[in-house]
């Protein structure tokens, strides 16, 4: 496997080339460098590559390379639980995976007054698949209403993880159907700012793209297996 410089390289080529089939602006989709188990010598790395935002599943992991790398942007993906939140609200930028009106309002007290508020996704379950983290589609509504309610977050779109398929017209409906949610709630409710897709992988990326995703989560072809 190359440097991480050179699989940003590769994965910003696969990125753009996506962009020109489906006649997107490159700049309309950013990659968020799934860093969970790697160290933060490799995210530092990155960063002198070009890379600027970071994805960390693990809490404690995450909590020891924000602080060794503070200049990142770093975003949390991985489920949360209650007594992840504090720590989640007093550090990270982003959140990709908020699944309940419990965890939005423990997340809204526990936002430093003097922070900007928190950039939130809700994450959906697009395939009710059982045992898999997100709200399902008809939660939502009720969701999105308390979460407007918080002063200290700001709805930003939705991520979701569709089942595993190598098949691309499967993977992009999929896709096509949480673009298609996110237009809705952002009709329906008027949020200027929620615009955010969050979904897409190495193995399916070019089908997120292809229907409409802002934002890419890659980690093993940037950093490698896992040790």
């Amino acid at each position: 496997m190359g440097s991480i410089k050179d699989n940003l390289g590769k994965l910003q080529k696969r990125i753009n080339d996506a962009c020109l089939v489906a006649s997107r602006k490159p700049s309309s989709v950013k990659l968020l460098a799934v860093s969970k188990t790697k160290p933060s010598g490799m995210v530092q790395e990155a960063i002198e590559a070009g890379q600027s935002d970071f994805g960390e599943n693990y809490l404690q992991d995450a909590m020891a390379k924000i602080s060794e790398v503070p200049e990142a942007t770093w975003h949390y993906i991985g489920a949360i639980q209650s007594n992840k939140t504090r720590d989640i609200a007093a550090n990270f930028d982003w959140v990709h995976t908020l699944a309940s009106e419990k965890i939005a309002r423990r997340l809204h007290s526990q936002r430093g007054e003097s922070a900007p508020p928190l950039n939130v996704l809700l994450q959906v379950n697009l395939n009710n698949e059982p045992g898999k983290s997100g709200v399902d589609e008809h939660v939502l509504p009720s969701l999105i209403e308390s979460t407007l309610q918080f002063d200290h977050l700001i709805l930003r779109g939705l991520m979701a993880i569709p089942q595993k398929s190598d098949d691309v017209i499967l993977q992009r409906d999929n896709f096509q159907k949480l673009a298609e949610l996110q237009v809705t709630i952002q009709q329906q409710y008027r949020l200027a700012d929620f615009c955010e897709l969050s979904m897409g992988m190495s193995a399916d990326l070019e089908a997120a793209i292809s229907a409409g995703a802002t934002w890419i989560r890659i980690g093993t072809a940037i950093f490698g297996e896992r040790v």
